[in-house]
């Protein structure tokens, strides 16, 4: 026999324990796109107790549409080694450039990085930081629905001993530290050019303002780079660079 309130509860209590579980972590993720998806599920692989925030109903980001609605995708082969450790198919269109089908890019990054022990959290946004002692030390979170109805509601907070703004285009995290702390400048994502973009972006990959990391379109915004379109390479390795660096930065704070 199958009852109602025994369907409520058993929601309730386990987003609660989930959510309980998820507010201290060691990183926190905001925006689940190729590059934030990517680097969750490194970052949990590597034992991390990883959060991921993203503001609308679903995850993948701007992989879904592909190009312009095309929901087909390329990846360059520099990157084709993410894929194979993701499991996701490929097929060649020259030396260079092999096409994905982007539901399955999407579907297999959510799927992985859940499967890897990654909190996910949607419908979530980040509406400030939290700084102590110079660094960021945590997020200010709301249901994304007040945010878009405008009702006057106060936020929780989430701590993280690492913060990724992992937000594309509008690269928002780092705005609000910009804004809020100074001592971080963001210079705005540039024109289309893709070869240049996907090379930078996986070169300026980094820490920003102690304690947050920057990673795939985000970089772009904040270090002035060049967009690139419906190619999805430097994304994936952007994702994987700022869980390596992250990685590298917290064992060693362990070790001292």
């Amino acid at each position: 026999m199958i009852d109602e309130i025994k369907i409520t509860k058993a929601i309730a209590s386990s987003f609660m324990d989930k959510f309980l579980k998820g507010i201290e972590c060691d990183v926190a993720i905001v925006g689940a796109g190729p590059s934030g998806l990517t680097a969750s599920y490194y970052l949990a692989r590597s034992g991390f107790k990883v959060s991921i925030f993203e503001k609308k109903l679903s995850l993948g980001g701007g992989i879904w549409g592909g190009g312009m609605m095309f929901n087909q995708v390329v990846v360059q082969k520099s990157a084709l080694d993410v894929l194979d450790e993701f499991g996701i198919s490929y097929e060649e269109f020259d030396e260079n450039h092999y096409i994905v089908d982007a539901i399955e890019l999407a579907g297999t990054l959510i799927y992985k990085a859940v499967k890897a022990g990654v909190s996910v959290f949607n419908l979530t946004t980040v509406e400030d930081v939290m700084i102590k002692n110079g660094r960021i030390s945590g997020l200010v979170i709301n249901w994304s629905a007040v945010e878009m109805s405008g009702l006057h509601v106060d936020p929780m907070t989430i701590s993280a001993k690492a913060v990724v703004d992992a937000t594309g285009h509008d690269a928002v995290v780092c705005r609000l530290v910009a804004k809020k702390a100074g001592r971080l400048e963001i210079k705005g994502e540039r024109f289309m050019h893709a070869e240049e973009g996907e090379k930078g972006v996986v070169e300026r990959t980094s820490e920003v303002f102690p304690g947050l990391f920057v990673t795939g379109m985000a970089v772009a915004a904040v270090y002035g780079l060049p967009r690139m379109g419906p190619i999805f390479g430097g994304m994936l390795l952007s994702g994987k660079r700022v869980a390596e660096l992250i990685s590298e930065k917290l064992k060693g704070k362990a070790r001292s």
